[in-house]
């Protein structure tokens, strides 16, 4: 069993509590709803992973938006979400299918498909009563074991269907907290599948090693990637690191080692309502250039 004692704060997937200084920060036009005359691309619900090789025994739910706009045979763009179902809800934090709409009809965004991933889960032992979460070993732990499952699982089973880019610089990875870190050490793991980072408060801190990277992205040769990272001064504090200090000196690795990144600090707590206040400016920016 991947269990470390102290983790049980962070195994549920953004069980989080906004603080009133959190309340500054709402949802944009682009996000809260369509504008008039945008096509509307679909969302389709996937029949739940539960063979797989890299995680084996568990099972996860999973959603892929595919926009109006994509053509078969034309090689679409791809962003991965962490933490999926907090992403892929029309009337949730993100709205991310509204979001894409907008700005694909504006022309402001590539067609891009979204693949909307959830932590996978082990069934509920013989006396138990919910699932276990595998969500921290998937998403704090270094190396390459989540990338491997997004390469040789999730994006063959779309492709099956949809016509996926091959072009690293034209995939982008998404995810809060632990799933910040996650996005962040696949693409690190493997830039050329990956190349484009969003991390909202992201968990660059001592879970499962992920304080190393600043160091790491200090000393590394510098890879191609291009990284948005979002926190705010009153997020967590404590025996795992300081997630704010965390996330500066990540901005700051990235500023002394020549990589194109945004480190946006806010005010807010350990919640998705800054990024999500964010999300449409932070979209055009990934896929800039």
């Amino acid at each position: 069993m991947n269990w470390h004692p102290l983790l049980s704060l962070l195994l549920l997937p953004l069980t989080l509590t906004a603080a009133p200084q959190d309340d500054a920060y709402v949802l944009g036009p682009d996000s809260q709803q369509r504008r008039e005359g945008v096509p509307q691309g679909k969302v389709l619900q996937m029949p739940a992973w539960t063979e797989s090789q890299i995680f084996p025994g568990t099972t996860r739910d999973w959603w892929i938006y595919v926009p109006a706009q994509y053509q078969a045979g034309t090689p679409a763009n791809v962003m991965i979400f962490c933490d999926g179902a907090g992403f892929v809800k029309e009337d949730g934090t993100f709205r991310v299918p509204v979001v894409f709409d907008n700005l694909i009809a504006a022309g402001e965004m590539p067609v891009t498909i979204g693949i909307f991933i959830q932590p996978g889960q082990f069934p509920p032992a013989q006396g138990e009563s919910k699932p276990r979460s595998n969500r921290s070993f998937e998403y704090d732990s270094l190396g390459d074991r989540y990338a491997r499952f997004l390469i040789e699982e999730i994006l063959p089973a779309v492709a099956k269907d949809y016509t996926l880019t091959e072009d690293p610089e034209k995939r982008a990875l998404v995810g809060n907290s632990s799933g910040g870190i996650c996005a962040f050490t696949a693409a690190w793991e493997r830039p050329d599948t990956f190349r484009r980072v969003i991390s909202h408060i992201g968990s660059f801190t001592n879970i499962r090693g992920g304080y190393v990277y600043p160091a790491l992205i200090r000393k590394t040769p510098k890879k191609p990637l291009r990284v948005f990272l979002q926190d705010g001064r009153n997020d967590l504090d404590n025996q795992f690191g300081n997630w704010p200090l965390a996330n500066q000196d990540m901005a700051a690795a990235l500023q002394f080692a020549g990589y194109p990144h945004q480190l946006v600090l806010g005010e807010g707590t350990h919640n998705a309502k800054h990024g999500a206040s964010l999300f449409p400016d932070t979209v055009r920016w990934i896929w800039k250039d």
